[in-house]
């Protein structure tokens, strides 16, 4: 490990691209020098063609230009990037790891689901060592990943699943606003793949949960009507079950125009934070929490860590 090693991680979800420019400080911490979100709807259709859209590559790639710019004036001595869900399901997933190699200069690869869930939870509680058996929940657009462990040691559990707030919008939610009919096949499906999932005896040692990634956070900047979005605000915030549930009930009431113009949801991810609410709210019901928190240190942050040796 070198103490103030600079490096540039880029997380190509199915929902959105994302950046963290970071370095090691004193004891194996990281310190943030610069945070990116775009969201960039890589998995758009994914889940019914199996391929990635030529349109949706596009903004991907034209988002890490953008990015590769910002990590060579920031000095960064490593540019990585992983690919998680839409890439992993794709059957043209290699042809877009081939252009942002080629044309973006980031060094990529497709992780596994295990291998996502590992880095999320060394990510989220990198800095909570001496806690209960905690839970990590990492909403993703084509994926949801749930680890069970204690921070500071390898995690005990951990399982990729097929459930996501883009994949269950596609699946679930036909009309606008959604109807109670598919509002409930949604929930009712949530529910199934998590007890399917997760052995019971797994949900019941949970004491503490940590929810990482764009439905979390926007829930926690709805919550506390956040506008501009601000992150030492959401960073640690405790999302109550209750709150979870009357926010998702009045999302789901909203078209989606009236949705774009809630406070704290940023409007592109206006069209798919019901199923991202839906899958966050059977999630804590599952594992019997009654509150999760917030967090924007996740698999970006684990990915870093390991890199640098830190991990």
């Amino acid at each position: 490990m070198d103490l103030g090693q600079r490096i540039a991680v880029a997380d190509l979800g199915t929902n959105s691209t994302r950046l963290l420019v970071a370095e090691l400080a004193t004891g194996g911490a990281l310190e943030e020098i610069e945070r990116r979100t775009k969201v960039t709807r890589l998995g758009d259709g994914v889940d019914a063609s199996g391929r990635l859209a030529d349109d949706a590559m596009e903004r991907v790639l034209e988002t890490l230009d953008e990015y590769r710019k910002l990590v060579d004036g920031l000095g960064a001595t490593s540019a990585i990037a992983v690919a998680t869900s839409a890439v992993r399901d794709a059957e043209n997933g290699a042809e877009l790891q081939d252009r942002v190699r080629s044309r973006c200069d980031f060094d990529i690869r497709t992780i596994t689901g295990d291998e996502e869930a590992r880095l999320t939870f060394l990510g989220a509680t990198s800095t909570d060592r001496g806690a209960p058996a905690t839970l990590v929940i990492d909403i993703g657009g084509g994926s949801t990943e749930y680890v069970v462990g204690r921070p500071g040691e390898p995690p005990g559990f951990h399982v990729s699943t097929r459930l996501g707030s883009v994949r269950h919008t596609e699946r679930h939610l036909s009309s606008d606003p959604p109807g109670k009919t598919d509002l409930e096949a949604l929930a009712r499906a949530a529910e199934e793949l998590i007890v399917a999932s997760v052995p019971a005896e797994v949900r019941e040692e949970v004491d503490a949960g940590i929810a990482v990634a764009g439905t979390a956070t926007s829930l926690a900047a709805v919550d506390q009507e956040l506008e501009p979005y601000d992150r030492d605000q959401i960073h640690g915030y405790r999302l109550r079950l209750e709150a979870c549930e009357q926010t998702l009930e009045t999302l789901a009431a909203m078209p989606l125009a009236e949705r774009r113009r809630v406070a704290g949801l940023h409007p592109d991810r206006a069209p798919t934070i019901v199923a991202g609410a839906a899958i966050l709210v059977e999630s804590m019901r599952a594992f019997g929490l009654d509150s999760v928190i917030a967090s924007e240190s996740d698999i970006l942050h684990g990915a870093a860590l390991e890199a640098l040796g830190a991990g």
